[in-house]
């Protein structure tokens, strides 16, 4: 097999030329093969699916040629691996397991010899699925989780399926019922491969798909050949079924994504019960035909069939029922609220049904997906990017129930295919053509030592991990830093600011931080309400919500050569400096309670509120009042929300409220030496040097101090800080509270 012939869906991706250049180096084709693999989510999704390939390396003990297994390391996504991330394994050594092994009941203490088997310096944790790459007969084996495998794989009908797509295609796919990954899978394969010397892969019914080949090439084109061939087998029974899960209920709503975020808080809120979460919203086309669908409560119940995706949907989604004709929006949220406790007992009745003394502990009772009709799906993970890898997942779901429901042809009893023997096949749950696991099976997976093991192993979180951040002039200055400095602390950053270009920039340095899904620009016009409603808005949809509002942005109004302001500029300076914290914090206060999490507000004050100076009568009488907005909100928002602010000294560096124009004016206010011919950095930095001579430490006040001050008073460090104003001045005693 040296080349696909026809393909109705995917395409051959693989260059000859760059194949040609990696030469005889089989990890690397390994790696180029896994990645074009995972490139495209019918494929596999994210994280899904296992390659391997069993090459010869010299032996670091003896230099001698030795037989080794390169399989994917636990946790990893082929679509990024790297070299790196494959595990090296003696094959003879995991062989040799089969003498060890005790039977099904003991398979797990299996996974203890793969370390012991490593080859080398290779410390990759091995993947469950290690064996059962080890004991196939073949140099190079994928192991994936197509959408179009797997609703083979959950139909009723589906191994008498399999048959007729053999027959079509003239292929030689071998059905193997359902076992859970692990050591006796890998028996089972091993023996069906025997027993069946001509097949060219495997279903694993409820699970996935296996191919094979003798080289990576052939590996590739066979893994690329069976889905496409799958896909236009399902694609064809669809087309001729028409319409799918009983049909649309509940068409979608016109204004879906305004109402989406609408809800967000709410449903953020009750889903953050154990740990605050992050949302992902999405209206894809499959997700609005599903959620909208007269099967969809039915299917959601049974929930997902491949222990790929629910590992991170949950055993099954959370179906909110809204009737769009009937409910509005207020009726939505009040059965959100009230029917989460319901989903919450059903998933603790289902852990302490089937957990044993040495289950892990329950980790959350919380829906990780919910549908609504109407509107589509929503996810929550620890950050955006597991929140939108949980809605894909889920997606995916949705396809195969669709495949398995297009595949249907009259009714199908037990006993199931999925199940080896009939009393097993009692424990599945169908509705009509779709098998989702037995409960036992899902919570043996969910909670699978093994599975807590690899969750162990993860990086502890960051300090504003799963926490969403909306910094108004964050494009510059004060708020650049603060923006910079929740990224780097795992925070989710909306940049905004009324110069959006400089906003986007800082949104870009914020992501290369942490990751480009966690940080997001919008445009804002801190004396616009209708902005600021916008801007909160723009963060609720991106994120789910608003933990931390920060305000740095303000104006400073220059008088005119008679040294008067006019009044355009006096209503200015209040609009911005203080009406416009006002109206940010209503804004953001529906946000507040429907989240009903703690939450903090910093607002930008400063040293100017507590001293009169001649000239700047407008900025720091505004500044003054900004003071004690700062308290009146604190009383006004408590308890679920802490309102502080910060006091800085002059900020010269970086500061767009010291133009050019404005230095020279303050330059030669304070009799300063300077030279026209000057930058505007340097001269920034002798007025910097000279205010830093008025204060205790004569130090000049950076955007990096205020910024530290203001993450330091977000934070959960500052719980008990309410209502003040931290000076950030270097002990300008001229400012000390009297």
């Amino acid at each position: 097999m040296h080349e696909i012939k026809e393909t109705a869906y995917l395409k051959d991706l693989w260059n000859e030329d760059r194949a040609h250049e990696l030469g005889d180096n089989q990890l690397a084709l390994l790696r180029y093969r896994s990645n074009l693999l995972g490139a495209d989510l019918r494929i596999t999704n994210f994280g899904g699916g296992n390659t391997s390939s069993k090459i010869e390396l010299p032996d670091p003990f003896t230099g001698q040629p030795t037989r080794v297994l390169a399989v994917k390391g636990s946790g990893g996504d082929i679509g990024s691996i790297t070299e790196s991330g494959f595990a090296l394994l003696y094959l003879a050594r995991l062989e040799h397991l089969k003498t060890l092994y005790r039977g099904e009941k003991y398979e797990d203490e299996m996974v203890g010899y793969y370390p012991l088997s490593a080859f080398g310096q290779n410390r990759v944790a091995a993947s469950i699925d290690t064996p059962l790459h080890a004991f196939l007969p073949f140099l190079h084996v994928d192991h994936l989780h197509p959408d179009w495998a797997i609703a083979l794989a959950a139909s009723a009908n589906g191994k008498r399926k399999l048959g007729e797509f053999n027959r079509e295609f003239e292929r030689r796919i071998v059905w193997i019922p359902w076992q859970r990954p692990g050591f006796e899978l890998a028996l089972q394969i091993e023996k069906a491969v025997k027993d069946n010397p001509e097949a060219e892969g495997l279903i694993l019914g409820g699970h996935g798909l296996f191919t094979w080949g003798m080289t990576q090439r052939e590996c590739y084109l066979n893994s690329v050949r069976t889905i496409d061939q799958m896909g236009e087998f399902v694609q064809t029974h669809q087309a001729k079924k028409g319409t799918l899960f009983g049909g649309l209920e509940t068409a979608p709503v016109d204004d879906r994504k305004r109402i989406a975020a609408e809800i967000l808080p709410t449903l953020r809120g009750v889903v953050s019960s154990n740990r605050r979460v992050i949302a992902h919203y999405t209206d894809h086309e499959d997700a609005l035909s599903f959620a909208g669908s007269k099967w969809a409560k039915e299917l959601s119940a049974l929930g997902t069939s491949c222990p790929d995706h629910f590992l991170r949907t949950r055993v099954c989604p959370w179906f909110v029922h809204w009737d769009t004709a009937k409910e509005d929006v207020n009726a939505l949220k009040a059965r959100i609220s009230k029917d989460v406790a319901g989903y919450r007992a059903t998933y603790k009745k289902y852990y302490e049904e089937w957990a044993t003394p040495n289950s892990p502990r329950l980790r959350d009772s919380n829906p990780s997906v919910v549908v609504i009709p109407g509107l589509g799906l929503f996810g929550f993970g620890k950050n955006k990017k597991e929140a939108r890898i949980t809605t894909e997942f889920f997606i995916n779901a949705i396809h195969v129930m669709a495949g398995a429901n297009a595949l249907e042809d009259g009714e199908i009893g037990h006993p199931l295919p999925q199940a080896r023997t009939e009393e097993q096949s009692r424990e599945f749950t169908q509705f009509h053509n779709y098998v989702a696991l037995p409960r036992s099976e899902a919570f043996r997976i969910e909670y699978w030592a093994l599975e807590e093991a690899k969750l162990q192993r993860m990086l502890s979180e960051a300090e504003f991990s799963r926490k969403i951040a909306l910094v108004i002039g964050g494009a510059s200055g004060i708020g650049r830093e603060v923006a910079l400095l929740l990224g780097r602390r795992g925070a989710h950053v909306v940049v905004a600011d009324f110069d959006l270009e400089g906003a986007t920039k800082v949104s870009a340095e914020v992501g290369t931080l942490s990751s480009e899904e966690f940080a997001a620009a919008t445009a804002v016009d801190l004396g616009s309400s209708g902005s600021l409603a916008e801007a909160v808005r723009f963060t609720v949809s991106r994120f789910g919500g608003v933990d931390i509002v920060i305000n740095t942005a303000a104006v400073y109004p220059v008088a005119g050569a008679d040294g008067e302001l006019s009044d355009a500029q006096w209503s200015k300076a209040f609009l911005v400096n203080v009406t416009g914290n006002y109206l940010l914090a209503r804004q953001t206060d529906w946000v507040f309670r429907e989240q009903t999490l703690p939450a903090t507000m910093v607002l930008t004050g400063s040293a100017n509120a507590i001293v009169p100076k001649v000239g700047s009568e407008a900025y720091d009488t505004s500044k003054a009042a900004l003071n004690h907005l700062i308290r009146e909100l604190a009383v006004r928002l408590s308890p679920e929300v802490r309102v502080n602010g910060i006091a800085p000294a002059t900020v010269v560096a970086g500061s767009t409220m010291f133009p050019r124009e404005r230095v020279i004016q303050s330059l030669q206010k304070y009799k300063i030496a300077f030279s026209e011919s000057e930058s505007a950095e340097v001269l920034r930095d002798k007025l910097a040097d000279f205010y830093a001579q008025r204060t205790l430490t004569k130090r000049p006040i950076l955007p990096q101090d205020c910024a530290a001050a203001i993450v330091w008073l977000a934070g959960d460090q500052s719980a008990k800080t309410t209502g003040h104003v931290i000076p950030v001045d270097g002990g300008l005693s001229e400012a000390f509270l009297r």
